[in-house]
């Protein structure tokens, strides 16, 4: 049976959110085609119509996590200010429901540990997708008035960043808790962003 190129790419598009979400969960070296391919009901003989390899497979899914980090964003910024904008992202950022899905959160505290493992076409589109992700966020910096917002969202995304990494890293709910807290209050002070709620 043949099918349709706008099915095909459906179909692609279902395999990327289920690597992606499998990858962010498990890392990409414990993750399997067939058990992705399943997860998207799907047979491992499919797999070859969209993908040359798992390497393939996986510098496509790294753009996929990213596509969806950048939507994130757009959906937390819409119908808000620039200073609101920035603040509700880093409440979601910060928050124990992004601490607890890895399976749909940001690539950047899922698999930065794994990066220096991965060849260089997966590294790449990593770091195109930490790029892209940055510069948005610079651009909210920018429009919120902040200056030198390109360091600045290096760095505040880098806090993010390594928050989310250390809260997951720690079993008691309540420490993993405070750090995301401490962190959400000492980037709205740093960004003037008003009382710290």
């Amino acid at each position: 049976m043949r099918y349709t190129a706008e099915h095909k790419q459906k179909t692609r598009e279902r395999v990327l959110k289920e690597a992606a979400s499998a990858i962010r969960m498990d890392g990409p070296d414990r993750v399997a085609v067939a058990g992705i391919m399943a997860r998207a009901g799907l047979t491992h003989g499919g797999f070859y119509a969209h993908f040359a390899s798992k390497d393939e497979l996986l510098v496509a899914a790294i753009g996929q996590m990213f596509s969806e980090a950048l939507a994130n964003v757009e959906r937390v910024l819409k119908d808000r200010t620039p200073a609101e904008g920035i603040a509700a992202y880093i409440d979601m950022y910060l928050s124990e429901l992004h601490r607890d899905r890895r399976d749909v959160g940001c690539p950047l505290p899922a698999m930065a540990a794994d990066l220096p493992r991965l060849g260089a076409p997966a590294r790449e589109a990593f770091e195109r997708g930490a790029a892209a992700l940055t510069s948005r966020i610079a651009a909210v910096l920018a429009d919120a008035g902040e200056p030198d917002a390109g360091a600045l969202a290096v760095s505040v995304l880098s806090e993010m960043v390594g928050a989310v990494v250390l809260a997951r890293s720690i079993a008691d709910a309540a420490p993993s808790a405070a750090i995301l807290g401490a962190s959400r209050d000492s980037l709205k002070r740093r960004l003037h962003l008003g009382p710290v709620q």
